[in-house]
């Protein structure tokens, strides 16, 4: 089903907001690695965003995952806050993992050693 261009411009505002969330929580670094938000989907009613994270050199993405989950709670406080004037209701957030980057680099991997066989033959 296609996104609607509301849920398209919601989801761009929640986007901006979290990332500015996440910055100022401290949560876009932790251990040495990275954390970004990739995407933001929203449901057509717009009650709940679906967050995407990119977890960039994070050993333990589940742990990291879950303690996200965790101060989900917060999170969408400081949303409410920030997003007050432009929604009359808060949207439910979930978190995922968005691991297309390892699927690229899985990908590069393969190609890479198809590439290598070839030169060999």
């Amino acid at each position: 089903m296609q996104e609607t261009k509301r849920q398209k411009q919601v989801a761009q505002l929640v986007q901006e907001e979290m990332s500015s969330i996440f910055q100022r929580m401290g949560l876009n670094v932790v251990n040495g690695g990275m954390i970004s938000i990739s995407s933001v989907k929203m449901t057509p009613d717009l009650l709940e965003a679906r967050i995407y994270l990119s977890l960039f050199k994070i050993p333990d993405q589940v742990a990291m995952l879950n303690s996200i989950k965790e101060r989900g709670g917060e999170i969408r406080k400081e949303l409410g806050n920030r997003m007050a004037k432009q929604l009359r209701r808060i949207p439910y957030l979930a978190f995922f993992v968005d691991d297309t980057l390892d699927y690229v680099f899985k990908m590069e991997e393969i190609f890479k050693k198809i590439n290598d066989d070839e030169k060999k033959d």
